[in-house]
């Protein structure tokens, strides 16, 4: 795997500690969608998500042998960065080859795909030709983000090319699309973190993905409560204050905590700031996590502790998908990461419910347990 990959996986796994997302900025105007989204997920296997990056640079093989034993564990859905720099390699030219591989090899297997627009490349890029801070920077344009949004729309959604090429596959086109990751954290918006600004980004590609298909859900980027951050609330409270009625179908979580009673409460807390702002769309957890190894941290919790909140996590989302609103959670990650050429470790690195080496940990069987059990749980039974 390359570094600027590795990187980027580093980046989108670990930054946060407790996210919350936000999305679809604009006017409503949906108003059969909107009465849609207030209504409370159904049981289904997309409620139950895995974040696996590496599965991106699989060989064919590999690749299907990894999404073979994901769906054995009881998953449904997969999020995946749809990496702009790599998908735009020039001006106006696209390189779907190594997603439509992925693609295809979920559509075989009835997976879903939940993807995060992210990375633009540096002609798209806002980053500074001198001065430049550590991190990935937003698109110079916003709506540029929109035509790409628009082009992978266009390739994976509902009447996509993809899908008239495949013709052998079951058809299971992108509906969900998930704009940007954790913009209050400089590393995500390093010039200052600005709701405003994000809420312009969003709602410029909410609007070009809503042209390509009007059915589509936009979910938020995940807004963290984080000491390096602007804070989870006033984030929040000044995205909504910026926009209005913001233009999110789903207002995504990034529950990172100590234990499961503190991701919930931030699962919660989020749930009580929407419905302050009369908001009762749907709620995405997209990420939670804890750390069976690695630097000492708040999240660092041993094999044995990552394997009881992992349990005990999908288990409370499951019982209270009705109370809170939930679309569903999302595992981050799949496996451990090494550290990438000139960084450092961190609890990021080590959630995996594999090693580094591919083999289970005590949370693997965990999370497949608990999984089992999600239908039924969300069913009252």
């Amino acid at each position: 795997m390359s570094r600027p990959l590795r990187l980027l996986i580093v980046l989108a796994v670990g930054a946060g500690l407790v996210a919350v997302a936000v999305a679809r900025f604009g006017s409503d105007t949906r108003p059969s969608t909107q009465a849609a989204a207030a209504a409370p997920q159904e049981p289904g296997p997309a409620f139950v998500g895995l974040a696996a990056p590496e599965l991106i640079a699989l060989p064919g093989p590999e690749l299907e042998r990894t999404l073979d034993e994901q769906l054995r564990l009881g998953i449904g859905l997969v999020r995946q960065t749809f990496d702009w720099t790599q998908i735009e390699p020039a001006l106006g030219r696209y390189e779907f080859g190594s997603y439509d591989t992925l693609m295809a090899a979920l559509a075989e297997r009835g997976l879903e795909m939940l993807p995060v627009l992210f990375n633009p490349p540096p002609f798209r890029s806002s980053r500074p030709t001198r001065g430049a801070r550590e991190g990935t920077y937003p698109p110079r344009r916003y709506a540029d983000m929109g035509t790409f949004a628009a082009a992978l729309v266009r390739r994976y959604g509902p009447d996509g090319s993809f899908w008239c090429e495949r013709p052998d596959l079951r058809k299971t086109p992108i509906r969900s699309w998930q704009v940007w990751n954790e913009p209050n954290l400089p590393a995500y918006w390093p010039d200052g973190p600005d709701p405003a600004a994000y809420g312009r980004l969003l709602g410029a590609t909410a609007r070009a993905i809503r042209r390509a298909d009007p059915q589509a859900n936009v979910v938020g980027a995940g807004i963290p409560q984080s000491r390096i951050g602007v804070p989870f609330d006033r984030y929040v409270d000044d995205l909504y204050r910026a926009s209005g009625r913001p233009a999110f179908d789903v207002f995504a979580v990034h529950a990172y905590a100590g234990d499961t009673a503190g991701m919930i409460a931030a699962v919660t807390r989020a749930r009580t700031l929407m419905d302050r702002q009369g908001d009762h769309r749907p709620i995405w957890v997209t990420e939670i996590g804890w750390a069976s190894g690695g630097p000492p941290s708040s999240f660092t919790v041993g094999p044995r502790g990552q394997a009881r909140r992992v349990f005990a996590a999908i288990t409370e989302l499951a019982e209270r998908a009705r109370e809170l609103r939930l679309r569903g959670f999302v595992y981050a990650t799949w496996r451990d990461g090494g550290v990438y050429e000139g960084g450092a470790d961190f609890w990021g690195l080590h959630t995996g419910l594999l090693s580094i080496a591919g083999a289970p940990k005590p949370a693997y069987y965990a999370f497949e347990q608990a999984a089992r059990r999600v239908p039924r749980l969300m069913a009252g039974r």
